[in-house]
């Protein structure tokens, strides 16, 4: 019986290439910038790159992760960016009309009415694909294109500021010396891996993302499930919109959350999780968005130039991509073909007898009973 060597082991974690990429970024801004590790405490509350780029990256982690489970149940949700726009334009509307912008309950209903409306916009987009059946692509489109245009109409077009100290502590403000936003989404992430991870829940969002009418024939309630997750994803969306607008004190109906939806995307991927559902990882979401923000953090500090920085962050998420991919690594490095949680479909274990390989759809017969649970 052989055994695999630890670093072997340690290669094929499906976390180790995102982290491994995080941190040579992290590195490249060193010689640029020498002090770019050092913390300070300046005034009670820290400071430095490292916490900047927690900071400007906590709304891109929220909405990521709140993808997450949308692509996990096989669907994909292109409405967050709107999502953010209308939740921002509606607290900074209510607030801007208030004698005291900085009355605690006013602030509060500001936003319970902007993730009120985040949460409406996530029934609709949950309605339109487990319901009605509609390609998620599609039917999360409608709200992309009409939702920026009911933001600007709240707005009236301008951008709107506010003056409200209680509701610049969300995304401006801070806490026990770091910033508020931090403590947001660390609160986020925990409920969502204790749900995901502590319960059924999780397993019940892979068995509908990898085969949603198997789970509904054994019972699930596939079409919950997918109403839910986009709840929870446009939920998430109008969280982050709450704090991007609070980071500003203005809402911006045109340019809030612009193409936040893409980057999303693309750190749910980076972290791991396939477009094609099934199996997901929500701390791999999180490097994923710290990866995409501490890219973004680099161009601007090495001085790429501004018309190639989309290009130069384009190559860095494809290096990315292909060094997650398992038969790129055997080709390039001779490794072992590995899954994305483990050893692939009629993969070897260690000692050299074959995996069982799961089925990709449930065995059904002809006569089997179509029952509605859902």
């Amino acid at each position: 019986m052989t055994t695999t060597p630890r670093w072997r082991t340690l290669t094929q974690h499906h976390l180790f290439w995102p982290v491994a990429v995080l941190v040579v970024l992290l590195l490249i801004n060193v010689p640029f910038t020498p002090d770019f590790f050092s913390i300070k405490m300046t005034d009670g509350h820290l400071y430095g790159s490292l916490v900047s780029i927690v900071l400007f990256g906590s709304p891109l982690i929220l909405v990521a992760v709140g993808m997450t489970l949308v692509i996990a149940t096989g669907g994909i949700d292109l409405s967050v960016g709107a999502v953010v726009a209308i939740t921002g334009a509606l607290t900074c509307s209510y607030i801007s009309d208030q004698s005291d912008q900085g009355a605690l309950a006013g602030v509060f209903l500001a936003m319970g009415i902007g993730l009120v409306a985040a949460v409406v916009c996530g029934l609709w987009n949950g309605f339109l694909v487990a319901r009605m059946g509609i390609q998620p692509i599609i039917a999360t489109l409608i709200i992309m294109v009409a939702g920026r245009g009911v933001a600007q109409l709240i707005t009236d077009g301008q951008i709107i500021t506010i003056n409200s100290e209680p509701y610049k502590l969300i995304g401006g403000g801070y806490w026990l010396t770091l910033p508020f936003s931090i403590f947001v989404v660390a609160a986020v992430v925990a409920v969502t891996v204790a749900l995901t991870r502590k319960t059924a829940l999780g397993l019940l969002v892979e068995s509908v993302g990898g085969n949603a009418e198997a789970s509904r024939l054994v019972g699930i309630r596939s079409r919950r499930i997918k109403i839910m997750c986009y709840v929870f994803c446009a939920l998430c969306a109008g969280i982050a919109g709450l704090m991007i607008s609070s980071n500003t004190s203005a809402a911006d109906g045109n340019n809030a959350g612009l193409w936040i939806e893409l980057d999303a995307i693309l750190a749910v991927v980076i972290g791991g999780t396939s477009l094609l559902g099934g199996r997901f990882s929500i701390g791999g979401t999180v490097v994923g968005a710290l990866v995409i923000q501490t890219l973004t953090t680099t161009i601007y500090t090495i001085g790429v130039p501004t018309q190639t920085n989309l290009v130069f962050k384009a190559a860095v998420v494809i290096v990315v991509c292909l060094l997650q991919s398992p038969k790129f690594r055997a080709k390039v490095f001779g490794g072992k073909l590995g899954g994305r949680f483990g050893p692939g479909k009629g993969a070897k274990t260690d000692g050299g007898a074959p995996t069982a390989a799961p089925a990709d759809t449930a065995p059904t017969t002809a006569a089997a009973p179509k029952m509605e649970v859902s």
